[in-house]
């Protein structure tokens, strides 16, 4: 009972994409088409508001669920991000969802998202499966 508020602010960011109009798929091929500024103002005013949570997680030192410390370890930058991007945005490109909005796209009917669902979760399957073979 005591994660009930993550039930709650999860229904409620479903509910903030789908009135958003971010989870629609003609959304999202309008922000790829730059034909749109939704999308994009969507973005920046996600950017920002999650910069100022990071910092107060980190000012406040709030713990996880568990009570443990949270800890953002500093992060190097490396080519493969560039190419983990371009694969990430081209599939998001493809399929008009990425994996935040794939549940509520779900749940609000579009069951043909079920086969990007899985393909995410195969695609998490084969990095995990090659992670030791790629450079990080």
């Amino acid at each position: 009972m005591r994660n009930i508020k993550y039930l709650v602010f999860g229904t409620l960011f479903g509910i903030i994409l789908t009135k958003s109009e971010a989870i629609s798929w003609f959304r999202i091929q309008e922000m790829f088409h730059f034909q749109g500024f939704q999308m994009y103002g969507i973005f920046m005013t996600a950017i920002p508001v999650g910069i100022i949570s990071v910092l107060l997680i980190k000012k406040l030192h709030v713990p996880t669920i568990h009570g443990e410390a949270i800890c953002i370890p500093a992060k190097k930058f490396h080519k493969g991000y560039i190419i983990g991007g371009f694969i990430f945005g081209l599939g998001w490109a493809l399929t008009g969802a990425c994996p935040g909005p794939l549940f509520a796209q779900i749940g609000s009917g579009f069951s043909v998202i079920i086969v990007t669902l899985l393909s995410a979760l195969a695609g998490t399957w084969v990095y995990s499966a090659l992670r030791d073979k790629l450079p990080h």
